[in-house]
């Protein structure tokens, strides 16, 4: 009788072993999981952005509008008879806080 419990209770000791330090182990499965939480949060900050280009894509295919906005926030292009001016800040601070106005006469 003495004998089968050493035996039982090696191999329960030899399972736990197993359990917390072996091969796909509980620490193993619980960094999986936080993995996947990590990925997932990515995976939706991905999905927003692309929900954010098919709105820009659908924009640009569909009027003008888009297309005379992106003119002139990223290449700085104004119309035939418009009159531009930008107002920059004297101080530093300002300049931070308030980035560059763009003024645009028609």
């Amino acid at each position: 009788m003495r004998v089968v419990s050493i035996i039982l209770l090696t191999f329960l000791l030899l399972l736990q072993y197993r359990l917390w330090f072996g091969k796909n182990s509980v620490p193993d499965y619980l960094d999986l999981k936080e993995e996947v939480t990590r990925q997932t949060a990515d995976n939706d900050k991905l999905k927003q952005r692309n929900k954010i280009l098919y709105a820009d894509i659908d924009d640009l295919k569909s009027g003008v509008e888009a297309i005379e906005e992106r003119a002139r926030n990223e290449l700085g292009l104004i119309k035939e008879d418009e009159v531009f001016f930008r107002v920059i800040p004297k101080h530093k601070e300002e300049a931070l806080d308030n980035q560059s106005k763009e003024i645009v006469i028609e």
